[in-house]
This record gives structure tokens, C-alpha cells and sequence, in this order.
């Protein structure tokens, strides 16, 4: 590959998979999905001390209009769920999260709904949210920082991916699902960014 290329490829890497490392926070949020890794990591989080709220967010994808079920680990997490959260605060209780430290969001159907809904949730809670984790599927990550840093923004965040698929940060762009989910994030960030500006400048 020429130099030129793997300039591109790198920057586009930069951009899309944000990532932190754990710091304590006021709350864990996890956008909805029907992949069980995120709200597994929120999960050994919270129980680390890093955080005494998870807020898992999600109704299920508009595109679908249901749950499928988990797209891993589908022996584990095997209940009939109604809603994403439904599914990821079974995930939580099944790690040990206490159930009063799991609060609850489950219309949200994209991830600006997972965002402002979850807003709306904290401030009805008078939860003041100075600092707070996000878990999220890696290539998810700057569109979930996005939106999240819309709907709180005088909120510090600490995004901690995990990866999904086998799409990772160091080789998204050896396989067609890596380039299709990345390019596809690209594409939808641009397009949702162009929609929300007007509101915020």
C-alpha cells in the first residue's frame, strides 16, 4: 500500500475509534444494541468502582422494529427481551450490578435518542452528570461521543470500546464487513452532524 494510503487509512482510524482509558465517573451510559459486549463491559466497570450507575439505552433498532436477540453469546443471554434494555440490564445483573444502580431508557430507537432520552432521564433524576463513561462498540464510538457530548455538554467523557465482529482499530480495512461498518459510520456521521448543527450553533 503507498504512503499516501495508509495517511488515509490512519486518519480515518483516528477519527472513527475513539477510545479511553477508565476513569471514575458519575455514570455509565451503554447505547442500545443487540450485541451483549458493551453492556458487559459497562458491567465490570461498575462493579470496579468506576462508576455507581450504568444507564443502558434502547427500545430496538428503528430499522428492525424488534429485538432480535443476542448476536453473541445467544446461549448465555437467552430470555425472550422485549427491548434492548431489557436485554443489557439482564447482562448487568448477570455480572452482579446491583438492580437499584441500573437505571432505565428503553424507547430509544437510533443514537441520538439513546443520547438526548437518556438526558431527559438523569435530569428527571436530578442527576448531575459532570463526568461519565460510554460503552460502545469501537467503530460506534465518535458517533455515540457525538451525540452524547450534544445532549450533556458540559459533561467530561471517558468512551470505552470494545470491539465487535472482529473489527478492530489495527485491521477494519482488511475485510469488506470492517470497511462496509466503517465507511458506513462515516457516511452517517456526516449526514446526522449536517441535521443536528442548526441547533447548536
Amino acid at each position: 500500500m503507498k504512503l499516501e494510503g495508509r495517511n488515509f487509512i490512519r486518519e480515518i482510524t483516528s477519527f472513527i475509534f475513539v477510545e479511553d482509558k477508565p476513569e471514575k465517573a458519575d455514570i455509565i451510559f451503554v447505547p442500545g444494541g443487540a450485541w451483549p459486549e458493551p453492556a458487559e463491559r459497562a458491567a465490570e466497570l461498575c462493579l470496579d468502582g468506576y462508576a455507581p450507575y450504568i444507564l443502558p439505552s434502547g427500545k430496538y433498532s428503528m430499522s428492525k422494529g424488534y429485538f432480535p436477540g443476542s448476536m453473541t453469546k445467544a446461549d448465555k443471554y437467552n430470555k425472550n427481551y422485549e427491548t434492548e434494555w431489557e436485554f443489557m440490564k439482564d447482562i448487568a445483573l448477570s455480572y452482579g450490578v446491583n438492580e437499584g444502580a441500573i437505571i432505565k431508557e428503553d424507547k430509544a430507537e437510533w443514537t441520538k435518542q439513546n443520547a438526548f432520552n437518556s438526558r431527559f432521564v438523569t435530569d428527571e433524576k436530578n442527576l448531575d452528570i459532570k463526568k461519565a463513561i460510554i460503552c460502545c462498540k469501537s467503530f460506534h464510538a465518535k458517533r455515540c461521543l457525538m451525540f452524547y457530548s450534544f445532549a450533556y455538554p458540559k459533561t467530561k467523557f471517558i468512551v470505552c470500546p470494545v470491539d465487535i465482529e472482529g473489527i478492530t482499530k489495527d485491521d477494519w480495512y482488511e475485510t469488506e464487513t470492517g470497511i462496509d461498518k466503517v465507511m458506513g459510520e462515516l457516511s452517517r456521521l456526516g449526514g446526522q452532524l449536517k441535521n443536528a448543527i442548526p441547533i447548536w450553533v
